[in-house]
């Protein structure tokens, strides 16, 4: 078995003192982890019969499409703002530091079909709401939420869990 937690590095300070970032892209170099990451993220939804997997830019993106292929569902990019071509519906959605905007097109998803979102690291959780706010407005039904890790003490799981979102995280790293 892959120690996932183990996989992923940590790197102080950055992006600024004080601050521990989870940096993944050490798991997704490593074939073995990766693989393991996937597969963990859709042994609970294998049978869920999920229409699309929405990913936040950008690192959802490479679980997104992953894990897409997986359940053979499509794949849907949440971007940030002024990034896609067709007609889009909008977000802002607050960060630990400030306001960000993100869409998705509005033709992306139909009422009532399943979806499944994901990114890397919930934190504060001030994306993921985002995300759910323009998936709902949509019409669409959000199966679950998964993740690479949560950071339990900056809250964003149980604020997803509060608007009534399954989460899922293969990891927690405690402290932030």
């Amino acid at each position: 078995m892959v120690d996932l937690r183990a996989a992923i590095r940590t790197i102080p300070d950055y992006p600024k003192p004080g601050i521990l970032f989870r940096d993944i892209t050490t798991l997704l170099s490593d074939p073995r982890a990766f693989r393991a990451a996937i597969d963990q993220l859709v042994a609970p939804h294998s049978n869920s019969q999920i229409r699309h997997v929405v990913g936040v830019e950008a690192r959802g993106f490479i679980l997104g499409g992953a894990l897409a292929h997986q359940l053979s569902a499509g794949f849907i990019p949440i971007r940030k703002k002024g990034k896609l071509p067709g007609e889009t519906v909008s977000v802002t959605y607050e960060l630990e530091y400030g306001q960000d905007e993100m869409e998705l097109h509005r033709d992306a998803v139909l009422p009532g079909e399943r979806v499944l979102l994901t990114d890397d690291l919930i934190a504060t959780g001030g994306t993921a709401v985002g995300a759910v706010e323009l998936l709902r407005g949509l019409g669409a039904e959000i199966v679950a939420a998964c993740f690479l890790v949560d950071l339990p003490d900056l809250g964003g799981a149980r604020k997803l869990r509060e608007l009534g979102v399954e989460v899922h995280a293969l990891c927690e790293f405690e402290g932030g």
